[in-house]
């Protein structure tokens, strides 16, 4: 019995301190599950170097409260900048790009405008359509406003300053 208590106790422990995590879908997924229940999408512009991403992942996207939020409101995609396989979306095909020891993946560049800058968050709306870029490392608090500010519609109704000097984020 008292074996039983402490491994239940364990259990419990583990399951009440687990963290959400971001659930991560490629572009294509993120798109077929847009079709059944739209949603916006989140895209992380990213590279395997890139040490701002890396901070991005391990402070901000990992915090629970981002991580849940994302997860109720959002279709998150992670997307190497750098991928070398092709992205088919609809018809047209997004390939890799060589330039001397480097190179990025056509549908960055297209998500990105031109400027390679990593990391970048695009957003996209229910329809499939980008309408913002955030270029660069956002920390947990910053980060919460603005997927509150884009996830409700606040964008639409009035001007980010006027809405974040009225959000008290939850993450301090």
């Amino acid at each position: 019995m008292k074996t039983f208590l402490i491994v239940a106790g364990l259990v419990m422990f583990s399951v009440c301190n687990a963290q959400e995590k971001v659930k991560w879908y490629t572009i294509e997924e993120a798109l077929a599950l847009n079709k059944k229940e739209p949603r916006k999408i989140i895209i992380d512009v990213y590279t395997d170097w890139c040490g701002w991403c890396k901070k991005l992942d391990r402070d901000t996207y990992s915090n629970a409260t981002i991580a849940q939020y994302m997860n109720e409101k959002y279709y998150p995609v992670k997307f190497n900048a750098e991928q070398k396989e092709d992205v088919i979306i609809k018809n047209d095909t997004f390939r890799y790009v060589s330039q001397g020891g480097s190179g990025h993946n056509e549908f960055a560049a297209a998500l990105l405008n031109g400027k390679l800058g990593y990391p970048s968050i695009v957003f996209l709306d229910e329809n499939v359509h980008p309408f913002m870029i955030w270029p660069g490392y956002a920390d947990p608090k910053t980060f919460d406003k603005i997927i509150h500010y884009i996830g409700e519609d606040y964008y639409k109704k009035e001007p980010w300053d006027t809405w974040v000097a009225s959000y008290d984020s939850p993450i301090k």
